[in-house]
């Protein structure tokens, strides 16, 4: 069913540089009493609908795996984009929910199913 979009996804990260230019515990640059809960960046040579680079939310798990992706709207920017999850455990997807859904933006978490056949998680 899906199987094709989150292997094209994995692709895409395999196949990118990862910048990472928002580290744990650093600041939002609007709001300073947010500190980002895990490594946050953008795959270098991609386009986002907001003309940057895709972003990209790196966890600690060290499997090299999309395990999801972020759908956000920003009320104050007026827009909407896709975000992945990458090495993320359950506890810190939360704490990427936490973050994002504040003030002006919502996210919600589309978590990749893991039972297409393919034999490892």
């Amino acid at each position: 069913m899906n199987h094709d979009f989150w292997e094209f996804l994995q692709q895409l990260v395999d196949s990118s540089e990862i910048v990472i230019d928002r580290h744990k515990g650093s600041t939002h640059p609007r709001y300073p009493q947010g500190k980002y809960p895990v490594d946050y960046g953008y795959l270098r040579g991609t386009t986002a609908m907001d003309a940057g680079g895709v972003d990209i939310w790196i966890g600690t798990q060290g499997n090299r795996q999309v395990v999801g992706a972020l759908c956000t709207i920003d009320l104050f920017k007026k827009d909407t984009e896709l975000k992945i999850i990458f090495d993320c455990s359950e506890e810190e997807v939360q704490s990427i929910l936490d973050f994002t859904n504040v003030d002006q933006m919502r996210a919600i978490y589309i978590k990749k199913e893991w039972n297409y056949g393919m034999g490892t998680r």
